[in-house]
């Protein structure tokens, strides 16, 4: 794209609002910005623009140039009041904005006069003097086609059954910048699977809520859950029920920590993702490189099936996961296969949705219900997909959400039923490391028995899950249940998730207290 004229922001703002006057509304030839990126530190940087009474539509191209091939800039819209407008990522598409339709990634709605921001990221940069490119079309006449009205997600029951569900925690949608299927694809795709439910976690943008209503309706047998992928330069994580926009821009208008604390002020829950991916430039910040936040609700142990990249990242994935449980977390395992194509066309390394799949059990088919049986670590990851077998461990005394509280010198009966697993082997972890001998699966279903005294009254609580081996490599994970001495503390035992602020303080000090624990046990 070779602009006719190009001038710098500042000429740009004076052409703009020279004494108060908006820009026109019409078609015309297009205004440019060219300035250099910033360099040192800047993560985020906003580049300006004036919008004036009239315009129905507006439209921003944009690109790098001076720079090198690989060279990538994300970009995105905030408008006058200064609300988030959308993300495109590094998706080369112009971004268009109407007040009845937006371009993918990007929300439709009244257009406010004043200045408006055009948000870049850099998000990979080789070159020595990149420089940004912006051309406005500001319109009084929309080009794109009316998209109708746009509900707002509400509450769908599809089953009132307790049982456990199947389904794709990480799978995105034409939202997705670098992402092709619409929600009808990824639904019907999902579906023959034999999935209930897939969580629609596209990058930093809320636009295909609007959406999955209509769709919704269009595919009764799969529950559409909304969903982000919460994407950084250092680090991705999966927002679960997520349905209003979370600033991402960390390091210029937010913290990681304010993000996760945004997530759960929704009522959603915060993964992180694909821990310990790290491809480099090829796919920008998936390797969990930063701190990590308060209140983690669940690790994806597993992103993408094990045949296909599993056998690459998997135990690490699951060391990163214990580690974090170490320091007294009670994140459930979760997977996703990161699907960007509906299952067609797929990479070399590429899942199609459903590998792995993520078992949660839930008192029925609503988003509420399955966020409920995530924060109790009612999950079991399937490491290939829908067809492996399965595992579903129980305790007595019946555990209370994921922990069970006897008195001193109690036990715990730990029972695990499998089905569909003759010929795998059948192993308990406690804390992490195996406990006890591993089981031939000979018989179908096959139950399996442990009793287990209860920790100390002074020692940290004991978590315990069972996995199933193919060889010697799991193929399934179980969710853990935690075992404690003592009178239930009133910050509740899942990971102090969604405690009530009266125990806040409370919940911080006990998973203080069982990190504390917990290392003074591993120095001995």
């Amino acid at each position: 794209m070779r602009p006719e004229r190009r001038v710098a922001v500042a000429s740009l703002l004076l052409v703009c609002a020279v004494a108060g006057r908006p820009v026109a509304a019409q078609e015309s030839p297009a205004l440019v910005v060219d300035e250099p990126v910033p360099g040192g530190d800047v993560v985020f940087f906003l580049v300006p623009f004036s919008v004036g009474a009239g315009v129905a539509e507006l439209e921003v191209r944009h690109a790098v140039v001076d720079g090198d091939d690989d060279d990538v800039l994300d970009f995105g819209l905030q408008d006058a009041a200064g609300a988030y407008r959308g993300w495109g990522g590094g998706n080369p598409e112009p971004a268009t904005v109407g007040v009845r339709a937006a371009s993918r990634g990007y929300i439709a709605g009244p257009l406010p006069e004043g200045t408006w921001h055009v948000v870049v990221g850099r998000a990979r940069l080789s070159s020595t003097a990149p420089r940004v490119l912006l051309e406005f079309f500001l319109r009084a006449t929309p080009t794109l086609p009316d998209d109708g009205d746009q509900a707002q997600v509400a509450p769908t029951t599809l089953s009132t059954e307790a049982r456990w569900y199947a389904g794709d925690l990480h799978v995105h949608s034409r939202d997705s910048g670098d992402a092709r299927p619409d929600l009808d694809e990824v639904a019907t795709f999902a579906r023959g699977r034999g999935l209930d439910f897939v969580v629609i976690t596209d990058h930093n943008t809320n636009a295909q809520v609007a959406h999955l209503d209509e769709a919704q309706a269009r595919h009764p047998g799969l529950l559409l859950v909304p969903g982000v992928e919460f994407t950084t330069y250092n680090g991705h994580a999966g927002g679960f029920g997520v349905t209003d926009y979370v600033d991402h821009k960390v390091g210029l208008s937010t913290t990681l920590q304010a993000a996760v604390d945004a997530i759960h002020a929704q009522g959603a829950l915060f993964s992180i993702n694909h821990p310990v991916l790290d491809l480099g430039d090829v796919c920008i910040g998936c390797a969990w490189t930063q701190a990590i936040p308060d209140a983690v609700d669940a690790v994806e142990v597993a992103t993408g099936g094990y045949r296909q990249s599993g056998f690459i990242f998997g135990a690490d994935a699951r060391d990163f996961w214990d580690r974090l449980l170490d320091d007294g977390s009670h994140a459930a395992p979760v997977g996703g296969s990161d699907d960007h194509k509906a299952g067609v066309d797929l990479e070399a390394f590429g899942s199609p949705i459903g590998d792995p799949t993520t078992m949660i059990f839930a008192r029925d088919q609503t988003t509420a219900a399955l966020l409920d049986g995530i924060r109790c670590n009612r999950t079991v990851v399937k490491l290939q997909g829908p067809d492996d077998p399965m595992v579903d461990l129980q305790t007595s005394p019946a555990r209370d959400c994921d922990t069970v509280v006897v008195d001193a010198g109690a036990s715990v009966t730990l029972r695990a039923t499998v089905t569909g697993g003759v010929g795998l082997r059948a192993r308990l972890l406690k804390d992490g490391y195996e406990d006890g001998a591993v089981v031939d699966i000979d018989a179908d279903p096959l139950v399996l028995e442990r009793r287990v005294a209860a920790p100390a009254p002074d020692a940290a609580d004991e978590r315990w899950r069972v996995e199933l081996l193919d060889g010697d490599t799991p193929r399934v994970v179980s969710g853990h249940v935690w075992t404690r001495t003592g009178a239930a503390d009133v910050a509740t035992s899942c990971g102090c998730r969604g405690a009530p602020d009266t125990a806040a303080l409370g919940c911080v000090a006990l998973k203080l207290l069982a990190g504390r624990r917990r290392r003074r046990a591993a120095s001995r």
